[in-house]
């Protein structure tokens, strides 16, 4: 990938997953569960819209990969008593910061970080 080509790529999330990520740090305040040190920092960058490296975004893929089976999980989306796992999905982006993730990593292939 060509410099040009990388600075045509808008590496800030859409505002949706941004309020999903100020959403999940929301409800790990208000619950004291959900998501780990690195959620919360991915959630802070999110809801910020910060610009994102591409290294970030293959992790992004990878961490909905490996954390889809939580949706299966007890209270996942219960708004009144939500599980760790819908909380720490929603740090990530929620299903809208995942389909964002796997649309960018298309583009973005293995661009190296600047």
């Amino acid at each position: 990938m060509h410099d040009a080509d990388k600075d045509e790529i808008d590496l800030r999330c859409p505002q949706i997953v941004a309020d999903n990520a100020a959403k999940g740090l929301e409800l790990r305040r208000q619950f004291g569960r959900g998501g780990t040190e690195v959620g919360v920092a991915r959630a802070t960058e999110l809801k910020n819209r910060e610009r994102l490296a591409p290294s970030t975004i293959r992790r992004m893929v990878s961490y909905f990969a490996r954390h889809e089976v939580d949706k299966r999980g007890k209270n996942y989306g219960n708004g009144k008593n939500p599980s760790a796992g819908y909380i720490a999905w929603l740090l990530w982006g929620g299903d809208e910061g995942r389909a964002w993730a796997i649309e960018l990593k298309k583009k973005i292939g293995n661009a190296p970080d600047i």
